[in-house]
């Protein structure tokens, strides 16, 4: 009897033994697959998003002082997916796309880009500004061919900002917006500026159409046009846009911003439904 039991709790132990073996190999194991899955889990998890451009980048005219269409294209993507965006925002009022261009060739911003999920550029309309300084003697007399040379040498400079960008990144998705015709109330004598705006935003989606994962934003009719599609700047300065900042009639405000972020996130949406 004695001797049966002393088997049974020699077997016993060494079950008991394997047991205990089993258990701390599966501890060390389990946590490096883990780890290694959790950490796949949050890269998933998380999108980077960078944003480059000028004064609507900025978020200039936004009361919040938040960034205006930015964080609010953020916060759209992260309510409509499982995703959390961390957010790098670079804009800078007055910057044209020289100015962007050169910008951009710092290492934390081409750090920034090479870890972005996508992208967002505002550019152009410091371009057209530019012109319209440059002959602010005889602005009256500015005609739509003034504008075809800057607009050719504008293009050269978006080329060269994409192909920084994917230099940099050649897979995130970047989202182009348009430029929009606020000038009315500020250059009424200007008569020919609303083709001027359109040849502008026609230069800047001929270039976004020769990119890789490059759309083109059209936000000219949404800011130009107003709440509910009527026209909000016209030559008659008793009129104001609802979408634009009331500071400088120029800007959006809040609600233009709120539309902006809508129209991005909508492409949004397209491009990763695909």
């Amino acid at each position: 009897m004695n001797k049966k039991l002393k088997i049974i709790l020699e077997l016993a132990g060494f079950l008991l033994a394997s047991l205990l073996v089993f258990c701390l190999l599966s501890l060390l194991s389990a946590p490096a697959g883990n780890r290694l899955k959790e950490e796949v889990q949050n890269q998933n998890n998380t999108l980077n998003y960078v944003a480059l451009g000028d004064s609507l980048t900025e978020g200039i005219g936004d009361a919040t002082g938040q960034g205006g269409f930015v964080p609010l294209l953020a916060k759209e993507v992260e309510n409509q997916t499982t995703e959390k965006v961390e957010l790098q925002n670079f804009g800078h009022a007055g910057d044209t796309s020289t100015q962007i261009y050169d910008k951009i060739q710092s290492r934390d911003i081409q750090a920034a880009i090479k870890d972005a999920d996508f992208i967002t550029l505002t550019v152009g309309g410091n371009d057209v500004m530019k012109v319209i300084r440059d002959n602010a003697a005889h602005l009256s007399k500015l005609k739509e061919k003034d504008f075809e040379q800057p607009a050719r040498n504008y293009q050269t400079e978006l080329k060269k900002i994409f192909d920084t960008i994917r230099l940099n990144n050649p897979k995130a998705h970047v989202y182009v917006l348009g430029i929009y015709n606020p000038f009315y109330m500020n250059f009424p004598n200007i008569i020919a500026l609303q083709t001027i705006i359109n040849n502008w935003n026609i230069a800047t989606e001929e270039t976004v159409k020769e990119e890789k994962s490059t759309s083109f934003i059209a936000i000219n009719d949404l800011l130009y046009k107003g709440i509910g599609g009527e026209k909000g700047i016209s030559e008659n300065q008793s009129q104001i846009n609802d979408l634009l900042y009331t500071a400088d009639s120029f800007h959006p405000n809040n609600i233009g911003y709120q539309i902006m972020a809508d129209a991005v996130f909508k492409e949004y949406q397209v491009i990763n439904e695909k």
